[in-house]
């Protein structure tokens, strides 16, 4: 199961000051292309961004010594990190339902 969207590497992941400077709503999502959670989220995650146009969704390839996911203290995957401005307003771990990441959206 492929996404249509690639995690960013290392060398595209935006700096931690250009993320706190990111204006309005942003979806940060960590994880990587070959972990079962993150892929297995995929069709939630679709579909509660569907519902909600007005957010950016940046994916992040996250792993050890990547500084955005160390920066916002990410363990496991995938982390969704909501931002508001640029400041964390919500977190979900490993979210499964499509209710669930709608309602974080909705709340943020």
């Amino acid at each position: 199961m492929s996404s249509s969207k690639p995690y960013l590497s290392e060398i595209e992941a935006p700096a931690r000051a250009e993320v706190d400077a990111l204006p309005g709503l942003t979806l940060l999502e960590f994880g990587t292309s070959w972990c079962g959670h993150c892929r297995a989220a995929q069709p939630a995650m679709t579909e509660a961004l569907s519902q909600h146009a007005q957010w950016r969704h940046i994916r992040v390839e996250d792993g050890p010594g990547r500084a955005l996911g160390r920066s916002f203290r990410v363990k496991l995957w995938p982390t969704l990190v909501l931002l508001r401005d640029g400041q964390e307003v919500a977190r979900l771990v490993r979210p499964t339902q499509t209710a669930d990441i709608a309602a974080a959206l909705s709340a943020a």
